[in-house]
């Protein structure tokens, strides 16, 4: 009974050190505040597009937030419409990808963008997300409706980890979503 006292006191003790000592760790070293980015997408429609980011992707909703359209105006961010953002993660972790998936309900997008491949528009193009079991991503896909997108998926070219394959899909609204993981289970019977 001594022994496990004395144990717990031991680890109650170090205990704080080793919280301070974390904290230290996780203080930013260069001009960066955090070490991943959050993106923010604009939507045609939010339910079809949450629907493809959880139920296809994996992404998990955590609590969003709501902007008043002042301030959004006041940035340049939209012509006066407020903002209700969607947050959605990659895993519990607080640094976590957050993206922030919205639909404005004032004025229509200028355009929409049929994009066929990566190049045929400036700006973002594609998002990667790297996931542990491409299988299932395109099980999920195939249950909601979505296809795999061109030949997808393939393994890596030659020079790359041959271990490793790509899936492409197109959210609703037709932007790209690589999901970059593990041979499907196909691909692992070819050479």
């Amino acid at each position: 009974m001594f022994k496990q006292l004395l144990s717990i006191l031991t680890f109650l003790t170090i205990l704080p050190f080793a919280l301070v000592a974390k904290d230290d760790d996780a203080k930013p070293t260069g001009p960066f505040a955090q070490q991943t980015i959050d993106l923010g997408v604009v939507v045609s429609d939010i339910e079809k597009s949450l629907a493809f980011y959880k139920g296809v992707v994996g992404f998990t909703e955590v609590e969003g937030f709501k902007v008043a359209g002042d301030f959004p105006n006041k940035v340049g961010l939209t012509d006066g419409a407020a903002l209700d953002i969607h947050v959605l993660v990659l895993g519990e972790d607080e640094t976590a990808t957050k993206l922030k998936v919205m639909q404005v309900k004032s004025e229509k997008p200028a355009r929409v963008i049929k994009q066929r491949h990566i190049h045929t528009t400036t700006g973002f193009s594609y998002v990667s997300i790297f996931v542990t079991d491409v299988d299932a991503v395109l099980e999920r896909a195939k249950s909601a409706g979505h296809k795999s997108y061109a030949q997808s998926p393939q393994r890596l070219p030659a020079g790359l980890p041959q271990d490793v394959c790509l899936l492409m899909l197109k959210d609703p609204d037709g932007n790209f979503v690589e999901i970059i993981g593990p041979l499907t289970k196909k691909l692992q019977k070819t050479k």
